[in-house]
């Protein structure tokens, strides 16, 4: 099973957009059985896929001991495609209940799923560097870093890198790859962009780039991926090309490990 952790320093970078898109390729047309854990308390990849936050029980209360995971667990529309919905209740839940007197509660996240029987687990983590998001980057094997070629975007990228190091001295963590998002292949500064990611993520920048696409908010809408609402649509084209080298980079860390 290899864990996967999508990280962002800020929002905006179609971070959650990345983790149901990769998470609904690598099922629908990699034969994958994945499960999407929506670690964010704001819950966009919940409704993205078309359930309602309110009528669903999340991790917290599987990590506060009240459920077990497997409880939380829901089935999509798209086959092989599972769900761990989102909910208010994850907002600053380290310092509520059980978690607030225990002190590795961020390491509780890797025990609830480190048997599940998954060929792919992908963890959507907040916009920010907080409990949440360490826990899941302890929890994870891989983490995508999903940016913008805007300045802010890129500048926050060197405290991703900071962060995702000091993780990776405690619980090995490699980083796949740089996915870029709202792409314009005319860009004046895409080369300033491309050149500050490379000194804080040498050689993993993504080929494949994802083009801003107005497929992508129509499909959360009726909380569906671009795959079954636009598959002709170049959102559909970018995320398919960049799961395949997602997959050559699974492949080449697995035989490395």
């Amino acid at each position: 099973m290899q864990i996967i952790a999508i990280s962002s320093f800020k929002g905006g970078t179609a971070k959650t957009s990345t983790a149901l898109h990769i998470g609904t390729a690598f099922a629908k047309f990699h034969k994958k059985k994945v499960l999407l854990i929506d670690f964010d308390a704001q819950a966009n990849l919940t409704t993205g896929l078309g359930f309602d936050p309110d009528e669903h029980d999340s991790l917290a209360s599987v990590l506060q001991g009240t459920k077990s995971i497997h409880e939380v667990i829901k089935s999509t529309s798209v086959p092989s495609l599972d769900l761990i919905p989102a909910d208010t209740w994850l907002e600053r839940i380290e310092v509520t209940g059980a978690l607030a007197a225990d002190r590795y509660s961020h390491e509780k996240l890797k025990e609830h799923i480190k048997n599940l029987s998954y060929d792919v687990v992908i963890i959507d983590t907040p916009p920010s560097l907080c409990w949440l998001t360490e826990s899941a980057m302890i929890a994870a094997h891989h983490t995508l870093v999903c940016a913008t070629p805007e300045f802010y975007s890129v500048k926050g990228l060197e405290r991703l890198g900071m962060f995702i190091e000091s993780i990776d001295k405690r619980h090995p963590l490699n980083t796949l790859g740089v996915i870029l998002s709202f792409w314009n292949s005319r860009g004046k500064s895409n080369d300033a962009f491309l050149e500050a990611i490379e000194r804080t993520f040498p050689k993993k920048t993504f080929k494949s780039k994802i083009r801003r696409d107005i497929a992508i908010p129509e499909g959360s809408i009726l909380g569906k991926s671009v795959f079954d609402t636009d598959p002709k649509s170049r959102a559909a084209e970018d995320y398919l090309e960049v799961t395949k080298e997602i997959l050559k980079r699974l492949s080449a860390s697995n035989k490395k490990g």
